[in-house]
């Protein structure tokens, strides 16, 4: 049974409230006009703001938002929007020609051709893995394989790599036979190393040989042959690798980072580690990541973000537990901020008399896009519209929405995790479980209350760095019996970072303080310092400030956490990616 407990909670960060409201712009952004094709960009700058349809719109979009329904489906239990989500079911499923791929629609006022993208195809397999793991749906798998085995017929095959030549792939076939002879890859993070993870994830629920033999082959085309990362870790910048653009390269860090725990290569983990390290200079630390090393390094795309998230948490998985700080500044700071719940500064239409169906639409875009995630964002501001770069170009993308989705997915699904009869808080956010629930009071408070709900023969929480030890505090009461441990006493911590709370029974309740951190640091953005004001690991002050719809200045911070009548999703069966 899955169940949900109403009480008093603290009134801090909750990522399932936060996918309850991106469900809301996951379901307007349909196209009711369109054939219920979403839309994919936003302008919000504009007066009046706009929605825009674009060339991703087809397996990319709908790839992208039926993975992210069904992640926030199952982090929320909402069953809101159902209608509307049957319909991009159904489109996407229409997307799909005989040879297995998924094919962009022809549109009679764009430009564009109705070509396989091979960007797409991520998006479609990574729906399609999910769509199968929520449901065990048989002809939802055979979709699936299809799809797998045209993958893997159209993959350019050398002793020990495969390939993709071009970007798109065309019911004739390769557009140019020369660019297979000439091998002219073009970007092999986008096109090869980004599929991997969804592959990888297929291959492990279904053990389709098929999908390892891609991610086999596209993995070593990537460490051994590609040159998209530079044997320091850097990014290769050249402008036929999209000038070292951060969402797919960290994206197959990424499926790297899983690649090497399923294979168990620690070389590949290494590999992963250097570049992971190498990017997060490029970044702030409170997660605005650049768009890529040249024209697009102003714009952070949410995109990038979850990479890193993703990354971040494989990583530490595998044994480097310094990065499960990194990831919750993130999720704590630039991911829900980039969340977009307050649009009071967006001018819309009531009416669609200036509507251009199939391309345009001014219809109450405020309302439809409530819950999404930045597009294109400045580090202090939702908008990015700065002298360098490209200047304004947008602010939502569809693909951000999706991508947004999942970086609360995996932050919610990993804040407590088994293994081998070891329970693990590897986040301080509250979170509900079979096990326990989680009540952070942070960053109000340095305390974190966990009521246990079952026996657990071994409990670990980390504790930040900022934290210490000597002054970490632990309650534990049952049955009216109090102890008290200090974090000063000897062998109680593992992993450099956890703290080993043994035992724990039905019925307690374990209550860990700790001294907040109080600091300031100067974060550098391509060029540009902003002063950070940190409390514990939340941003609460960011300097300059943005114009448009300004970052982090409107943070509430209280002496005592406040607290509010609310529930945590507890699931006694839970997927994960």
């Amino acid at each position: 049974m899955n169940e949900t407990n109403t009480k008093q909670i603290p009134d801090t960060l909750l990522l399932e409230e936060r996918a309850g409201h991106v469900l809301d712009a996951i379901i307007g952004m349909a196209d009711e006009d369109h054939g219920y094709i979403p839309f994919f960009g936003a302008n919000l700058m504009e007066q009046p703001a706009y929605l825009t349809h674009g060339d991703w719109d087809y397996g990319s979009s709908h790839g992208r938002l039926i993975d992210a329904l069904i992640l926030a489906r199952h982090m929320t239990g909402e069953e809101k929007g159902r209608d509307i989500e049957a319909k991009y079911r159904e489109n996407f499923l229409g997307f799909f020609k005989e040879d297995g791929l998924s094919y962009r629609l022809k549109n009679p006022k764009a430009p564009w051709e109705p070509t396989a993208n091979l960007i797409d195809q991520r998006a479609v397999i990574l729906a399609l893995t999910s769509w199968y793991m929520s449901t065990g749906d048989r002809k939802i798998k055979h979709v699936a394989d299809k799809h797998v085995a045209a993958l893997k017929r159209i993959a350019i095959k050398e002793r020990d790599v495969w390939y993709y030549p071009a970007s798109e792939y065309t019911v004739n076939g390769w557009p140019s036979a020369n660019a297979v002879q000439l091998r002219l890859a073009p970007d092999p993070a986008a096109f090869s190393g980004r599929l991997i993870m969804p592959l990888l994830k297929y291959y492990e629920l279904t053990g389709n040989s098929d999908a390892f033999e891609l991610c086999q082959y596209f993995t070593s085309m990537i460490v051994h042959r590609s040159g998209v990362f530079n044997p320091d870790g850097s990014f290769n910048d050249a402008l036929a690798y999209r000038s070292g653009h951060f969402h797919t390269r960290i994206g197959t860090l990424d499926a790297l980072a899983r690649y090497a725990v399923f294979t168990k290569d620690a070389s590949i983990t290494h590999f992963v580690k250097k570049s992971y390290d190498w990017a997060l200079t490029w970044c702030t630390s409170f997660g605005w990541t650049p768009g890529d090393i040249h024209d697009q390094a102003f714009e952070h795309e949410t995109c990038s973000l979850v990479d890193l998230i993703s990354t971040g948490i494989t990583l530490a998985q595998s044994g480097y537990t310094e990065y499960w700080s990194v990831v919750e500044r993130f999720l704590r700071n630039h991911l829900t901020e980039s969340q977009l719940l307050n649009l009071d500064w967006v001018v819309d239409s009531d009416n669609k008399d200036m509507d251009d169906v199939g391309l345009k639409s001014f219809f109450k875009v405020a309302q439809r896009t409530r819950g999404a995630f930045a597009g294109y964002s400045a580090p202090n501001d939702f908008c990015c519209d700065v002298n360098g770069g490209r200047g304004h170009t947008s602010d939502l993308q569809t693909c951000c929405i999706g991508s947004g989705t999942r970086g609360l997915f995996m932050g919610w699904s990993n804040t407590i995790t088994e293994e081998h009869g070891t329970i693990s808080v590897n986040f301080l956010l509250n979170r509900g479980s079979r096990w326990l629930d989680v009540s952070s009071h942070l960053p109000h408070e340095g305390r974190v209350e966990l009521d246990i709900h079952q026996n657990l023969p071994k409990l670990l929480i980390r504790i930040p760095d900022w934290a210490g030890y000597a002054k970490v505090l632990v309650r534990r009461e049952l049955g009216g019996t109090v102890v008290t441990q200090a974090g000063s006493d000897p062998s109680i911590w593992v992993k450099q970072r956890f703290l080993v709370l043994g035992e724990a029974r039905e019925g307690e309740k374990i209550t860990v303080t700790f001294p907040l951190s109080h600091r300031q640091t100067v974060e550098k953005a391509m060029g540009e310092e902003f002063i950070t004001k940190w409390r514990g690991d939340d941003v609460i002050h960011l300097s300059p400030e943005g114009i448009h719809h300004p970052f982090y200045n409107n943070r509430q911070i209280f002496d005592k956490a406040p607290l509010r009548d609310g529930q945590y999703r507890r699931l006694n069966k839970e997927f994960y990616w």
